[in-house]
């Protein structure tokens, strides 16, 4: 079979078999999570590393090195694998690999911790809200309404179906479970270092840039997947979301998140974004942000669960994208 038809496969398998039963609650329990392992060498570089009174130039140098050892590991393991069990049957190796790259991959574990943003929203109270909230965006939460909370809990929605499902899914299309593993690991070092602080600005410098680029075909593929949803979802207009996506997804700070955050405020009719205050690690006070779409800011968990809606079309949209991709490569 052709590389590019076998990959196409390959990840259309992984997205299926995430989607329908996640990263098992046992294997979490039993040997953590392979996200979990990147980010323990990442600690374990960035401390011995990442030297307090180097120069500026050398924390780059020396992050470039960094963010080199952590590919080169994860790349190794991820192709021998895949050598290993070319060595067998090719359909048990085929099943084997897609199984390898569902922790790639995070459809379900995203609906769910989203979801229970929303349900502490309607029956646990802010407080509860904030936590859950916590646990999936960098912002400081302390201070957030409850407005504040759905549209984070949103546009973190937004910004991780590109790196958490769209992106992956793409580098495992373009080149297997190599790619994806790949991807991944640049994804998770840019979470924990590519932070502008004192602390990351320059040792995460390289994690940052190239995260940047890899996300660069995933956003845009995220926006145009969000802005098809809407063709399904009741209520959504997907050319609401092509011209939000057209006039706001570049004035976000981030050179990609903008574009799935925007379909999402256009196709739902949403305000998102605007300033926020970020942990110290992460931003260090309070960033200006602009809005993103014209719509409402004072959402609730009804809205939170409307996006979860066009979310899941999304996702059934980039399944059957890159599965009918998978079987025109075959011909």
């Amino acid at each position: 079979m052709h590389a590019l038809a076998y990959n196409l496969g390959l990840a259309a398998a992984a997205l299926a078999l995430e989607a329908l039963g996640g990263y098992p609650d046992a294997l979490y329990e039993a040997i953590g999570h392979p996200v979990g392992w990147m980010g323990r060498l990442i600690d374990f570089l960035e401390a011995h590393l990442n030297g307090a009174k180097a120069s500026p130039a050398r924390r780059r140098l020396a992050g470039a090195a960094a963010l080199a050892f952590l590919l080169a590991a994860v790349g190794l393991i991820a192709q021998g694998f895949t050598s290993i069990v070319a060595l067998g049957p090719e359909n048990l190796a085929f099943f084997l690999l897609a199984v390898a790259a569902t922790p790639l991959l995070a459809q379900k574990s995203l609906t769910l911790h989203v979801r229970a943003v929303a349900q502490a929203l309607e029956g646990e109270g802010l407080a509860a809200a904030r936590a859950a909230v916590a646990k999936i965006v960098g912002r400081d939460t302390s201070s957030l309404d409850e407005a504040d909370v759905a549209r984070a809990a949103i546009e973190s929605l937004a910004e991780s179906f590109c790196d958490g499902v769209v992106a992956p899914a793409f580098w495992i299309a373009i080149s297997g479970l190599l790619g994806g593993a790949l991807y991944k690991a640049v994804n998770t070092a840019d979470s924990m270092i590519g932070h502008r602080t004192a602390r990351y600005g320059d040792f995460g410098f390289a994690s940052a840039k190239l995260d940047d680029l890899a996300n660069w075909p995933g956003a845009r593929l995220a926006a145009l997947w969000l802005g098809l949803a809407a063709l399904l979802l009741p209520g959504a207009s997907a050319k609401a979301a092509w011209a939000c996506v057209r006039r706001d997804a570049r004035t976000h700070a981030s050179p990609n998140a903008g574009w799935p955050e925007a379909a999402i405020a256009g196709a739902l009719g949403f305000k998102l974004g605007g300033p926020r205050a970020y942990v110290e690690k992460k931003e260090g006070g309070l960033r200006a942000d602009l809005w993103i779409g014209e719509g409402r800011a004072d959402l609730d968990a009804r809205d939170i669960r409307q996006a979860l809606r066009l979310y899941r079309r999304a996702c059934l949209v980039n399944w059957t994208a890159i599965a009918a991709l998978a079987l025109i490569a075959r011909v």
